[in-house]
């Protein structure tokens, strides 16, 4: 049965701080399908951040968000309409904002970001600590 659940998964959306609770939950209940429960905290958070840089930074709030089930953990991103890459800095940590990408730096495996013709990319990788066959 396994087989048949598609290891990519894709929502088209407008970052808004108002729905970012609900896609957490969409991005825990498709870890939970892949068998993932132990990515889900941190995909959460990393793809929080992504969806918030949209909502503060991108002219527009249309993006997409894609999750890839890989054998290794999780390939997310986010798609948007600005080209502008985002910047880790030191955080502030008395600051109120500032810190999402560095956190997302020191969570993720692996990430980065790709132009497009539309825009920008920006992905990360959670490697599962258990690989299963």
């Amino acid at each position: 049965m396994a087989e048949n659940i598609s290891q990519r998964y894709e929502l088209r959306l407008r970052a808004h701080p108002r729905i970012l609770a609900d896609i957490r939950r969409a991005v825990g209940a498709r870890l939970r399908l892949w068998g993932r429960e132990e990515l889900i905290s941190a995909a959460g958070m990393c793809v929080t951040e992504l969806l918030s840089n949209v909502h503060k930074h991108a002219a527009s709030p249309e993006c997409v968000l894609t999750l890839e089930n890989l054998p290794h953990g999780i390939h997310a991103a986010v798609s948007d309409t600005e080209s502008a890459l985002p910047v880790v800095k030191e955080p502030d940590f008395l600051s109120e904002s500032g810190r999402g990408m560095f956190l997302l730096s020191k969570t993720a495996h692996d990430w980065g970001t790709d132009l497009t013709p539309t825009g920008k990319t920006v992905w990360f990788t959670l490697h599962a600590e258990s690989v299963e066959p």
